[in-house]
């Protein structure tokens, strides 16, 4: 089948979809809390391991399209995420967290960084003069499944009320009342919709990836070798010689630290701040998971005008801001807003990172060169939502982590500033790649 740029877009749209359900994750942390009777910490750690082996699997993936094509690579990665799902819905009741961890954490998060890095690696080859729109457009789907996934989740009675519930249960802990765990029938309630949530995932992604293909046209292969300007298409060997890698790893682990701690937790965090009633809470959120999308989107099309310097600059800008005005912001309408911007902000750094990488290193290699860079959203991961969630567990809110995350960004506003492609060269006479000067 003869495909053009916008149809392959369309396909890692629809694969990245599947796979950005990864993010409604804290749609599940109250209701799993009292199900089981665990800490934050312990429901916590499942959204970590799968953050941290998405990293571990796009760092596989990356290798592997490159070397055997993007489709098979994943059709893998949708088929393990679903999976993993299912499995996690079907055992965690009689197996326990380990259980979770394993099938929810370890396989499907694997299988979602396979996936993911193979949809940004094809899609971005596909428009080699627009890459921030490019890999924008694909990664836009990634947010895009997280809000249409908490809309269906939340219009399900059964989930609603054992989230309710759950919320009632979380409330009176607070409180020091004493109260029990939820119902067994509440509790398969909650299973049963992760459970058919992967079959869903399954059969999306999968119809998503079987459509992904490498361009093969002379007309694109022109283009590309144009957009390139001659410059040097590093390998994953030769990137890492460069401390601009490095740079850029920093980069992207630090963005996603400063927004995964929100999305890890961020109905209890919303709670916290405004007092609102959860399913005030639910649905305000709702609504403003899509900016995580939507910056994804617009920071890519900003970035190919002004460059990715100045906007992954504006982008630690901007957030340290707010988080240093969140802690202060009770009423909801104020809290809300301050999660729409820092989830643009987080958006916008994989909006952006994919053209980064690529403008530095160019995208003969792409899939693999990214796919070591995705190591830093694996280590953000594990940092992020572990760090709040000690937080929370030692003091009893979530809040005093927003102050010392605004320092960290509010340095980092200077890191893509003193960043500068490399100058990657050959010599005349072997040929012989040598690092920048």
């Amino acid at each position: 089948m003869k495909q053009n740029r916008w149809t392959v877009a369309f396909a890692g749209m629809l694969l990245m979809m599947s796979l950005g359900t990864i993010y409604s994750w804290s749609l599940y942390t109250q209701p799993l809390i009292c199900s089981f009777g665990w800490s934050t910490s312990t429901t916590t750690c499942a959204f970590s391991l799968a953050i941290f082996f998405l990293g571990l699997g796009a760092l596989a993936g990356g290798r592997l399209q490159d070397r055997i094509g993007p489709r098979r690579v994943a059709l893998a990665g949708a088929v393990l995420w679903g999976a993993g799902n299912m499995l996690a819905g079907l055992g965690t009741p009689y197996l326990g967290a380990g259980w979770l961890y394993l099938t929810y954490g370890v396989m499907g998060g694997f299988g979602v960084g396979m996936g993911y890095v193979t949809s940004v690696a094809v899609v971005t080859k596909w428009f080699p003069r627009q890459r921030g729109l490019g890999s924008g457009v694909v990664v836009t789907g990634f947010g895009l499944g997280a809000v249409v996934y908490n809309l269906v989740v939340k219009s399900l009675p059964s989930f609603r009320s054992a989230a309710a519930m759950a919320a009632q249960h979380t409330k009176a802990v607070h409180a020091g009342a004493l109260t029990r765990l939820l119902p067994a029938g509440q509790m398969h309630a909650v299973m049963n919709v992760l459970t058919l949530s992967g079959v869903a995932f399954l059969v999306l992604g999968v119809l998503g990836a079987w459509l992904l293909a490498n361009p093969t046209s002379a007309t694109h292969c022109a283009e590309e070798a144009s957009a390139a300007g001659q410059g040097h298409s590093y390998t994953p060997r030769q990137m890492l010689a460069t401390r601009q890698f490095y740079f850029l790893w920093s980069m992207l682990f630090l963005n996603v630290t400063a927004g995964i701690l929100l999305i890890s937790n961020a109905l209890p965090i919303l709670q916290e701040l405004t007092g609102a009633s959860p399913s005030v809470v639910a649905a305000a959120y709702g609504g403003v998971a899509l900016f995580n999308a939507l910056g994804r989107l617009f920071w890519g099309a900003i970035s190919d005008r002004i460059g990715r310097t100045y906007a992954f600059s504006l982008i630690f800008l901007v957030q340290a801001v707010v988080f240093f005005l969140m802690g202060s912001a009770h009423g909801l309408i104020w809290a809300v807003a301050a999660f729409a911007v820092i989830l643009l902000c987080y958006g916008g750094g994989f909006g952006t990172m994919p053209s980064f990488n690529a403008d530095y290193f160019g995208t003969r290699h792409m899939g693999a060169n990214y796919g070591v860079l995705l190591t830093a959203w694996g280590a953000a991961g594990v940092a992020g939502p572990v760090f709040v969630a000690v937080v929370n567990d030692t003091s009893g809110a979530f809040s005093g982590a927003l102050p010392m995350v605004a320092i960290v960004l509010a340095a980092a506003t200077m890191l893509p500033l003193v960043t500068k492609k490399p100058s990657g060269r050959r010599t005349p006479d072997s040929a012989r790649w040598l690092p920048p000067a």
